[in-house]
């Protein structure tokens, strides 16, 4: 019992919102303690990191030829090993007191979809890092911890988790997910979207950078009281020069149709898939939206016309995963049964 005590004086289990452009993390004890991009510089030649974070997204697009910047993770899941291994270490290294005397336990949020190798993916990853115990949790049942729903009860819950690499719709009841659907369709895809929108009506080449921007600030799914317009730069493709152009919302709206529609589409599957007893819940409820692709204008209003259910965009829809499995971690006992542990 004295043994415990002291390792968890010692450590300080941690709980990961792993996710595709932000990586959020929570101390037991202190809560959200950081907040910064899955985004990591590194020197080509050698491949030793330069920065992690803030300071590497302000590096991508601008790095000169010596050094690159990197997102680990793509469409939820690793994509580069040793840089996620990278990414992980530091930030746990960066909130942890007492500098590894004792390694912590960590929980990493990971899609529902995932496969068993991107599941030891990342277990390996977060293990290399320095924990000494590595827990997974669904990101949907972690959001709708985070958010507050009964998900322990036997009764229907759904949660739309949009974020930068997946959408989750999950449909959960005693601690489990009963029907989930994992789209590799997020705000990335919608990113992606504008940025080829804007070349191909524009001829003009813009960066990932500057199409998230547009998508923050005039960005929509579903029509505006008063329609936006906003001023971007980029290089144009005939000349090779730079050039402004302005773009309006209603231009992007129709950028975004594709990966819209197919958000759309799986949730109507999802719905279709749902057992009744459940899915007469959800009338009552309602769906919570999570995530920051839920923040897009209007996107609640396009699905709540699409299904005719109540859609609510949760109030910490950027915090719901990590705050979820921050709940997990502080009460590890209650919820065991939504975890699956390092060496399943």
């Amino acid at each position: 019992m004295f043994l415990n005590r002291l390792i968890g004086y010692m450590s300080n289990d941690v709980a990961i919102d792993l996710g595709t452009a932000n990586t959020l993390v929570y101390v037991k004890g202190r809560g959200i303690v950081l907040n910064e991009p899955s985004v990591v510089a590194v020197e080509r030649a050698s491949r030793k990191v330069l920065a992690v974070g803030h300071e590497a997204k302000d590096m991508l697009g601008r790095t000169p030829q010596a050094i690159e910047a990197v997102r680990p993770l793509s469409d939820g899941v690793i994509a580069d090993f040793e840089m996620t291994e990278e990414l992980i270490r530091r930030f746990v290294t960066k909130v942890q007191k007492h500098r590894f005397l004792v390694h912590p336990r960590i929980i990493v949020s990971v899609p529902s979809g995932i496969t068993e190798v991107e599941k030891r993916a990342v277990r390996d990853s977060t293990e290399r890092a320095g924990a000494r115990d590595v827990f997974l949790a669904a990101e949907p049942i972690a959001a709708a911890i985070g958010v507050g729903l009964p998900v322990g009860r036997p009764t229907g819950n759904m949660v739309i988790d949009i974020g930068g690499g997946t959408t989750e719709i999950a449909v959960m009841t005693l601690n489990d997910i009963v029907h989930d659907t994992s789209l590799r369709v997020a705000g990335d895809k919608m990113d992606e979207a504008i940025q080829q929108y804007v070349k191909r009506a524009y001829n003009l080449l813009i960066g990932e950078r500057t199409a998230e921007r547009i998508k923050m600030e005039i960005g929509s799914a579903f029509p505006l009281e008063e329609e936006l317009e906003l001023e971007i730069k980029g290089r144009d493709l005939i000349g090779g020069i730079p050039k402004t152009i302005k773009v309006t919302s209603v231009e992007i709206r129709e950028a975004l149709q594709e990966p819209i529609s197919a958000i759309v589409e799986g949730l109507k599957q999802s719905l279709e898939q749902t057992p009744p007893e459940l899915a007469s819940d959800i009338v009552d409820r309602g769906i919570v939206m999570t995530g920051g692709g839920s923040l897009l204008r209007g996107l609640d209003v396009l699905l709540r016309e699409a299904t005719n259910l109540p859609i609510t965009v949760a109030e910490d829809a950027l915090l719901c995963v990590v705050l979820g499995c921050g709940k997990i971690l502080d009460d590890m006992e209650t919820y065991a049964s939504v975890l699956m542990r390092s060496n399943s």
